[in-house]
């Protein structure tokens, strides 16, 4: 037998076998589906569903009008995002438990509602580190100015929109002023987002008082609703398909306060004399932006080491 008659007799007896193999999967793949579901059985494990609206919610005690279908939908769309972007919830979830109980208390004393809370949680995903392409910093993301505005000292060396305790206590100083303003947290804190000026703005060109019937930009607009929809879930994560345990949850940083009231040559050394890492130092205080501080002026700084 010829090469040639060889290779044809090969190539016809391949055709046959993937024309044979092609019949076989368009007649299974074809027809278990409908065997499958007539049947009743479900053809894979995971499923993926709708969410059940909550009935009633609040923002800082404010109720929130669901049974306007605009604000149904607005809330739906929040509430689906962050329920199936689970590496990121899960993470928030985790984050909360370490910087929660130091907001928290901070909100309480300023008379801030706690819900104000989940705010910090959306602005930065509880990064204390977090920076916006527009410079806003830290877990409340102030932008310099308003930083400063705020009380926070905002330098080279040293940036205290990085430091937890004093930018939370610069937002409720903020909370309060916009409260103030508008008699209406809701709005207050949709003014975080969009700035006093351009609230008012809208509420006198839009002939309202209400956040809820502002038509207002993509990230103002929805910036409400991403604040109740991860106060839903993280109030509610078994609901939602959450399960984190509590050791995988990242524990609150157990520290006791040094203070320091003149300058320090390289924080690497004085990480050194503590027994700590500069890296571990650092990560506990990352307002402190340089690996020295001049403080010419002997003014007082309270940074914090480990417990132990």
């Amino acid at each position: 037998m010829s090469k040639t008659n060889i290779y044809t007799k090969i190539l016809s007896l391949s055709s046959l076998v993937i024309a044979i193999f092609l019949v076989i999967k368009l007649f299974v793949f074809s027809s278990t589906p409908d065997a499958i579901i007539n049947r009743g059985e479900n053809i894979g494990e995971y499923a993926i569903y709708s969410l059940d609206i909550p009935d009633s919610i609040s923002f800082a005690g404010e109720r929130v009008p669901l049974e306007q279908q605009d604000v149904k939908e607005s809330l739906d769309r929040e509430l689906l995002v962050n329920t199936y972007w689970q590496s990121q919830t899960i993470l928030f979830i985790k984050r909360a438990n370490r910087y929660f109980p130091v907001i928290e208390p901070i909100l309480k004393e300023y008379g801030v509602p706690d819900d104000f809370k989940f705010l910090a949680l959306i602005e930065s995903g509880l990064m204390p580190r977090a920076v916006s392409p527009a410079g806003a910093a830290g877990l409340w993301q102030f932008m310099r100015t308003t930083a400063r505005e705020y009380g926070l000292e905002v330098n080279k060396e040293v940036d205290e929109r990085y430091n937890v305790e004093k930018a939370t206590v610069a937002a409720c100083r903020y909370f309060k002023k916009a409260y103030d303003h508008y008699g209406n947290w809701t709005l207050a804190a949709a003014s975080y987002n969009a700035g006093k000026t351009g609230i008012a703005k809208q509420l006198t060109r839009q002939k309202t008082d209400n956040y809820y019937d502002l038509l207002l930009g993509e990230e103002t607009g929805r910036y409400v609703y991403r604040i109740l929809a991860v106060k839903e879930i993280l109030n509610n994560p078994d609901k939602y398909g959450f399960h984190v345990k509590q050791e995988d949850k990242y524990p609150p940083y157990k520290t006791i306060d040094v203070e320091i009231t003149g300058p320090v040559k390289d924080f690497a050394d004085f990480a050194k004399e503590h027994n700590i890492s500069y890296k571990r130092f650092k990560n506990l205080n990352p307002w402190l932006r340089e690996t020295y501080l001049t403080n010419s002026s002997g003014k007082k700084y309270i940074v914090k080491v480990p417990e132990e």
